[in-house]
C-alpha cells in the first residue's frame, strides 16, 4: 500500500522575492499582525524558521517522511504564498512561480511528491488560465486555494467567496480537468476577537473551512459542478459533524434552499484529510462522511500538524478496509499519486 499524505506545504523563496517591496505587501503584513497578535506572531516566526530545512530542502522532507512510514506527499504551496492582495499582472507572476517552483520540486524526486499550484482567487477572471498553467502547462494535480479572498484596493471591489458566480468557470473548468481543489485557510475574518492564545488558528481556521464549504453547498455550487474533486484541510473545520442545524435550516428557510439537496447529503460529494488530532474526532469525521471521503494528512511541517499521522490513523481502530482507503486508496482514485516523470519546467517555463 502506498501511503499518501495529501497535506504537507513548501516555502518558496521565489514567491516571495517577487512580492518583495510591492504596493500592498505591508499592509498584508498589517493585517496578519492584526488577526494574530505579537505573541502568536512571535512564536510562528521561531517555529517557522526552525523547520526551514523541511520546507525548502528534499533530503530533510525524505528523512521526515521515511521516518512517518509515509511514501508520497501532496506537496503544496504555504498558504502565507496566496497573496490576495496582488493586482493582476503580479498575482499571475506569483501563480505561475509557485506552479513552476513546485514542479521542479517534484521533478526532484517524482516518485515520492505529486504538486498542487496556485491560482489568484481574488481574480476570478485569472483563474482558468492559472489553473491550466498549473495543471496542463507544469503537471500538478491540481490547485490550492484559500476560504475566500478579501476585496478592495488591489484585489477587487468585493469579498470573494467560493460562491461568488464569477468562479463558476473556474469550477467548470477544474470539474473537466479532473484537477484537485485543495481548500486551505489562510486567516480568519473575525479578526481580533481571535488574537490572543493563538484562537486565530484554533478555532479560526475550522470556522473558514466550515464558511466556505457552506457557501459551495447552499449556493448549489456541487449541484452544477458534480464532478468536482474538492479536498477540504483540517478534516473540514466544524461543518462535518454538525450539519443538523444546516439541514434543519434548509428544511424551515426558505432562502437556505438554494441547493437541490439537504446539505448533509454533499458530504459525500467532497473530501477531507485526517487532520483532526484525535482518535474521537477521526472516528466522528469518518462516521460522518465516509471512509472513503478521508484521506490521510499532516500539515507537514508545521507544529499545527502531526508528526504521526500514520500512527493517529491506526490508534482510531477504524478497520482495515477504512485504513487502506485514508492511507492511500482514495489518493490513488483521485490521482494524486505519481505517475510519470516528465521534466518540471524552469521559471522562465521551458522545460529542464
Amino acid at each position: 500500500m502506498t501511503v499518501v499524505d495529501v497535506h504537507a506545504h513548501a516555502i518558496i523563496g521565489d514567491v516571495e522575492a517577487v512580492v518583495a517591496g510591492q504596493p500592498g505587501l505591508d499592509a498584508a503584513k498589517a493585517l496578519d499582525a492584526r488577526r494574530n497578535g505579537g505573541a502568536s506572531l512571535a512564536v510562528s516566526g521561531r517555529m517557522v524558521g526552525e523547520r526551514i530545512p523541511l520546507l525548502t530542502q528534499v533530503d530533510a522532507r525524505l528523512a521526515a517522511m521515511d521516518a512517518q512510514g509515509v511514501d508520497v506527499q501532496v506537496v503544496s504551496p504555504s498558504p502565507s504564498h496566496y497573496h490576495y492582495w496582488a493586482e493582476p499582472d503580479l498575482a499571475r507572476v506569483v501563480c505561475t512561480t509557485a506552479n513552476r517552483s513546485i514542479a521542479a520540486l517534484v521533478a526532484e524526486e517524482p516518485e515520492r511528491f505529486v504538486g498542487l499550484g496556485l491560482v489568484p482567487l481574488q481574480h476570478p477572471d485569472l483563474c482558468v488560465e492559472l489553473l491550466e498553467d498549473a495543471v496542463l502547462g507544469c503537471g500538478l494535480a491540481g490547485v490550492e486555494i484559500s476560504s475566500h479572498a478579501p476585496g478592495g484596493g488591489a484585489a477587487g471591489d468585493r469579498t470573494v467567496e467560493l460562491s461568488d458566480e464569477r468562479l463558476e468557470p473556474f469550477w467548470a473548468r477544474a470539474a473537466e480537468l479532473g484537477a484537485v481543489v485543495f481548500l486551505h485557510p489562510f486567516g480568519c475574518t473575525l479578526d481580533e476577537r481571535l488574537d490572543r492564545w493563538y484562537l486565530s488558528n484554533t478555532v479560526g481556521q475550522p470556522v473558514e473551512n466550515a464558511v466556505a464549504l457552506s457557501h459551495l453547498v447552499f449556493a448549489g455550487v456541487l449541484d452544477r459542478h458534480p464532478g468536482l474533486r474538492l479536498v477540504a484541510a483540517h478534516g473540514g473545520g466544524y461543518l462535518p459533524t454538525f450539519l443538523g442545524r444546516s439541514d434543519h435550516a434548509w428544511t424551515v428557510r426558505p432562502e437556505a434552499r438554494d441547493c437541490a439537496e439537504l446539505p448533509s447529503s454533499y458530504l459525500r460529494r467532497l473530501w477531507f484529510d485526517s487532520l483532526v488530532h484525535t482518535p474521537e474526532a477521526l472516528r466522528a469525521l469518518v462516521e460522518a462522511v465516509g471512509a472513503d471521503r478521508v484521506l490521510l494528512g499532516s500539515d507537514f511541517p508545521f507544529d499545527m500538524g502531526v508528526p504521526d499521522p500514520v500512527q493517529r490513523l491506526q490508534a482510531a481502530g477504524l478497520g482495515a478496509d477504512a485504513e487502506h482507503a485514508i492511507s492511500g486508496g482514495t489518493a490513488a482514485e483521485l490521482g494524486l499519486v505519481p505517475t510519470h516523470t516528465t521534466p518540471a519546467p524552469t521559471l522562465e517555463g521551458t522545460p529542464r
